[in-house]
């Protein structure tokens, strides 16, 4: 898998048309390509989005081709985009759960121990306190292979997301890997963790997740 970091401030617009091409070139053979980077400040709106989801404050929402409802993505949040073709026989699920095992294994490096949820996407952290989403997941496969991605609040403000009802959920939180583990986390080296953990699980032999959850076992 090539990797290529874009660094901090890409425009999503252009990063979303960077996806498009290199999604055609993986189609016609070419190598998986993961983009890691950080947003400028912007809203997208994946295809589930319900008008409830909206920026309450009038702002743009950008509207995605991805699966899922609203987010934000901006500064001091990781963004992950691997382009990859699917075996026939993985389905979009099993690729939602090797990204959402990837991201476990790299914030556990980091010092974070993070988990599933039975019936919500994404990566949380869930104590006496209650559960609390820190990454994201959100994705599109097209002629057998995936583009968009996931995203870490490692460093980021929260305050955009008190506009949104973020990923549809209004009866749980979201926090950063900062707050969690009150230490300073830089958000591309989270990102090249993420690449490294990603690496063997597109092999898609089955794996045992590393978190507790009851969908541990995942098999291709």
């Amino acid at each position: 898998m090539d990797v290529v970091e874009l660094g901090a401030g890409a425009d999503y617009r252009e990063t979303w048309a960077l996806q498009r091409a290199l999604h055609a070139q993986v189609v016609d053979g070419a190598r998986p390509t993961l983009l890691l980077l950080e947003h400028a400040s912007v809203y997208t709106a994946g295809t589930s989005t319900q008008p409830g989801d909206l920026p309450t404050d009038g702002s743009e929402a950008i509207e995605v081709d991805r699966g899922g409802r609203i987010t934000w993505h901006g500064p001091g949040q990781l963004v992950a985009y691997p382009i990859v073709a699917l075996p026939d026989a993985v389905q979009v699920v099993d690729w939602v759960r090797r990204l959402e095992e990837a991201i476990i294994r790299a914030l556990a490096a980091s010092g974070l121990a993070t988990r599933r949820i039975r019936g919500r996407a994404g990566v949380w952290v869930a104590d006496a306190s209650g559960e609390r989403k820190v990454a994201q997941v959100g994705v599109r496969v097209a002629s057998r292979a995936s583009m968009h991605g996931i995203a870490i609040n490692v460093a980021n403000s929260l305050a955009p997301f008190t506009t949104i009802v973020p990923c549809g959920i209004a009866d749980a939180g979201v926090t950063t890997v900062e707050l969690e583990t009150g230490s300073t986390h830089d958000p591309m080296a989270i990102g090249r963790r993420f690449a490294a953990e990603l690496e063997p699980l597109l092999d898609f032999a089955p794996f045992t997740s590393v978190a507790l959850d009851d969908r541990a076992a995942v098999h291709a």
